[in-house]
């Protein structure tokens, strides 16, 4: 994907750091409130970049289609940028102002091209007006640090790395169930899905799980790790098979993190339904 994305009109300067990637963020939704969001995700948008609705789809595809509404705000709470400062990601929540209110949450995967932060992933859930407010966590790459020698050879390496670890996933999946997120899962990570608030903490994240998945299996399509090593997302599709003998299909993105021991863990998930 990182070599199909081209630098769009609008996008904002970014210094390495997750304070500008929050800028660029806001000035995103301020430009949709003002512009509109067919007119924002056009330009902040990197050529090649996916959005969930709800299948993967070109995003400038997409909205050359879409009307150029002005109903949609949002505002990042989490927000991470890899020390190398080459890619990041921000979460938070988004309402659609329309006949009724809906609300939900989001993920955005951007990428720092010629200068200028893109987006290049984006999808979102939704669910019930929130009741549980979300404490702002804006966290600063610890350093800098970029290969001085990194080429296309070790950016499949890495992208191996991360497509191995979520394969150990998805047949620890297979053998465990769903108590194999146990072993993947950083205390402090996230999970959004379609129909509930935020669920953060490792151990709210199993108990989630265990009230209604039975089984899950998830199949890779795309991968990438950011150069600094740090931080790395995945996106695929998870089959649910729920305790009450349904099965659905998600769309899903995944961001990991790399820890002390060099194990990666997961950070943050989101699904969204998708369709067949």
């Amino acid at each position: 994907m990182a070599a199909t994305f081209t630098l769009g009109a609008s996008a904002q300067h970014t210094d390495g750091t997750t304070k500008s990637l929050v800028k660029a963020e806001e000035e995103f939704a301020a430009a949709a409130a003002k512009d509109g969001i067919k007119s924002a995700f056009n330009d902040y948008s990197a050529k090649g970049a996916l959005v969930f609705r709800p299948n993967p789809v070109d995003a400038k595809t997409f909205y050359a289609n879409q009307p150029n509404d002005k109903n949609l705000s949002w505002a990042p709470d989490y927000a991470r940028v890899s020390r190398s400062g080459d890619w990041g990601f921000t979460s938070g929540g988004y309402t659609v102002d329309g006949e009724t209110k809906a609300y939900g949450e989001y993920l955005s995967v951007w990428k720092a091209i010629n200068g200028k932060w893109q987006l290049v992933l984006d999808l979102g859930a939704e669910h019930h007006k929130p009741l549980n407010p979300v404490a702002t966590h804006f966290v600063e790459p610890k350093d800098y640090f970029k290969p001085k020698f990194g080429g296309p050879k070790q950016a499949a390496a890495g992208k191996d790395i991360i497509l191995t670890t979520e394969k150990t996933l998805n047949m620890t999946l297979k053998s465990y169930g769903i108590a194999a997120y146990g072993g993947f899962l950083n205390p402090d990570a996230r999970v959004v899905f379609p129909g509930y608030e935020p669920v953060i903490g490792k151990d709210k994240i199993i108990a989630f799980y265990n009230s209604m998945v039975d089984k899950m299996s998830l199949r890779t399509v795309g991968a990438d790790k950011a150069a600094g090593g740090d931080l790395a997302y995945t996106y695929g599709v998870a089959t649910i098979d729920y305790r009450t003998d349904l099965r659905e299909s998600f769309n899903y993105v995944f961001i990991y993190e790399r820890q002390p021991d060099f194990n990666w863990n997961l950070i943050q998930q989101i699904y969204v339904p998708a369709e067949r």
